[in-house]
């Protein structure tokens, strides 16, 4: 590998196998999957949103968030609410129960990164997770496609 740059795909490679691998291992069955999981963070963060917002925020076709939302209506963690705006476009809602079944998952990855990272000072930690945040806000500002944070 002769330039960073290829190590940094390794790793993120890796990293992406490690999350794979995760989740595999503790059964998905009950567990939401990566795109569930994408979606019910970005409308916790950025309140209610209609299809051609979230097709607009994820780069996505409406055909596809409408698979993907009309799924996760079914089970009851986003339900459809008239747009505050007036416009006859109707927006997702996270769910109590979505917003517990994200919380609760949310939680579970952290204790996760919480026993990798528990023989990392808090100040290593610091930094890594200051250069991840610039790292995909980098990829953002490239794509036109900002994340809110909370």
């Amino acid at each position: 590998m002769d330039k960073p740059t290829h190590l940094i795909e390794f790793e993120t490679m890796l990293l992406t196998r490690h999350t794979h691998m995760s989740a595999r291992s503790r059964g998905d069955e009950g567990h939401l999957d990566r795109t569930s999981y994408v979606l019910l963070s970005r409308i916790s963060v950025e309140g209610p949103m209609s299809i051609r917002q979230l097709s607009e925020a994820f780069g996505l076709d409406a055909s596809t968030l409408n698979r993907k939302t009309a799924s996760l209506l079914a089970v009851g963690l986003l339900e459809r609410i008239a747009d505050s705006e007036g416009g006859i476009a109707r927006k997702f809602r996270i769910t109590r129960a979505g917003q517990s079944r994200l919380t609760a998952e949310r939680d579970e990855m952290v204790s996760g990164l919480d026993k990798v990272l528990a023989d990392w000072t808090p100040a290593e930690v610091t930094a890594f997770a200051a250069m991840l945040q610039r790292f995909n806000t980098s990829i953002e500002d490239l794509a036109g496609l900002p994340w809110p944070r909370p």
